[in-house]
């Protein structure tokens, strides 16, 4: 097996097929944006506009397929390598820490992205994204994480043409600084639900490899977690 075909390309396939043929820590850094059920469901206010329209509109997945998804981004990443795991506020309360059962992945930080603009809400309006940031193991910081300049609190607005790309859209800044902070030239970063391709926008400035994929799940990604 050999990561080789993959590499740099839109690839349209069901994000788990993908990492199946990826070759064992092979990884350097991962991205990963579930399109959580529980939060699409929520969106649905009556009083959204286009983009939260439109994630509610996305295929959404199961606690189980996300779950399938975090083994084998642990299978595939390098050791001390990390995982960029978006999650929303209702995961930030509730807690994942069940999805990383059976991995040797661990929660090390979190950054909260300040998107500069008012959202929708029931009762506060969302302003912010949360990126869970974990480490396979052994955990350690030297060597793994090159910048120290990368608030914790991040404030990045997403342009108006880019927000009309992807109704997920997440912030280039922050992605750069990260896969900087994170990686080498050379490296291979994966994400495996792509969406508008912004990490791999970034890999290219910054001559870094890429593996990824748009379409999060279908039929294929169906059967697979149902194995």
């Amino acid at each position: 097996m050999t990561n080789q075909p993959l590499l740099n390309k839109y690839l349209n396939i069901c994000g788990l097929e993908l990492l199946k043929q990826i070759e064992d820590s092979s990884i350097a850094l991962c991205f990963f944006d579930p399109q959580y059920r529980g939060v699409l469901e929520k969106l649905k206010y009556g009083n959204e506009g286009e983009r939260q329209k439109g994630r509610a509109t996305l295929v959404q997945m199961s606690e189980d397929t996300i779950i399938s998804f975090i083994k084998e981004i642990d299978r595939v990443l390098k050791k001390s390598a990390y995982l960029m795991l978006w999650i929303d506020k209702f995961h930030l309360c509730e807690g994942v820490k069940s999805w990383l059962d059976s991995t040797s992945l661990q929660i090390v930080d979190l950054i909260t992205w300040d998107k500069g603009k008012m959202g929708m809400g029931y009762r506060t309006r969302r302003q912010s994204e949360y990126l869970l940031i974990l480490q396979k193991k052994p955990l350690k910081a030297k060597d793994t994480w090159k910048l120290h300049n990368i608030r914790d609190v991040y404030m990045e607005k997403i342009p108006q043409d880019e927000l009309k790309l992807h109704p997920h859209v997440k912030p280039k800044g922050l992605q750069s600084k990260l896969i900087e902070s994170c990686s080498n030239v050379g490296d291979i970063v994966l994400d495996p639900a792509a969406g508008s391709f912004s990490v791999f926008e970034c890999c290219k400035i910054l001559k870094r490899e890429f593996i990824g994929s748009n379409l999060a799940l279908n039929n294929i990604c169906k059967v697979l977690t149902t194995k």
